[in-house]
């Protein structure tokens, strides 16, 4: 009993902890890996499940906001995380490579007919007010321009905010525009460009070497395929 204890234990130790986005990066995530020969099987058919376990891989499936802060602390070893994210929180990872997937761009919008002109509005009060889910990338990027900003930090429906006089724009990601044209809001300013990352612990990168190596070795390969 003991020995297998001992065993379970050394297998555990051996996984490399593996942090999974839900949502809009989950299959493409999951595409990925499995195109380098990684067993997906159990992400494919997780549902509800958090921790899907391998012989070689523990996956943890998390909210896309949470990855980076799981590998920055440890509690996983490598992850795959948004652009936008990790601008936003600026975390201690190390971003390793593009994996080219959920490209989409974080831009600046308002309304078609604004109930106020923002431009005026910044004239006369000297600030304008931004609603968004990015109020680090929001208040870097509008200060790179000089502009006051007041932001509202939200963390869904950003659209409805001018429609309801809370902001005068909106910084957000969007893949088509669909939504926002949907909303009456047209795109005024693109902020960033963003894609799926790799990204990994720095300390994973020191004593977990060989495993990360093969990873980015096959990941950064189908970059050429």
């Amino acid at each position: 009993m003991k020995r297998s204890i001992e065993a379970h234990e050394a297998a555990s130790r051996s996984r490399l902890r593996f942090a999974i986005p839900k949502g809009a990066l989950f299959s493409g995530a999951v595409d990925v890996l499995s195109r380098i020969g990684v067993d997906t099987r159990g992400l494919e058919e997780s549902g509800r499940q958090l921790i899907v376990v391998t012989d070689d891989f523990e996956f943890v499936i998390s909210k896309p906001s949470d990855i980076p802060i799981y590998v920055a602390t440890g509690a996983a070893d490598v992850g795959i995380a948004g652009a936008d994210v990790l601008a936003e929180l600026q975390v201690d990872v190390v971003e390793i490579l593009d994996l080219g997937f959920g490209a989409c761009k974080m831009v600046v919008a308002e309304p078609l007919v604004p109930r106020e002109d923002p431009q005026q509005v910044y004239e006369h009060l000297g600030v304008i007010r931004v609603a968004t889910k990015y109020p680090r990338i929001t208040e870097r990027h509008y200060s790179r321009k000089g502009v006051q900003v007041e932001v509202v930090k939200l963390n869904g429906n950003i659209e409805i905010a001018p429609l309801i006089g809370m902001a005068d724009q909106i910084v957000d990601i969007t893949q088509t525009g669909t939504t926002l044209r949907k909303n009456d809001l047209r795109i005024v300013e693109d902020v960033m460009f963003a894609s799926a990352r790799f990204i990994a612990n720095p300390g994973s990168l020191r004593t977990r070497s060989l495993q990360v190596g093969e990873l980015v070795q096959a990941l950064g390969g189908l970059k050429v395929q």
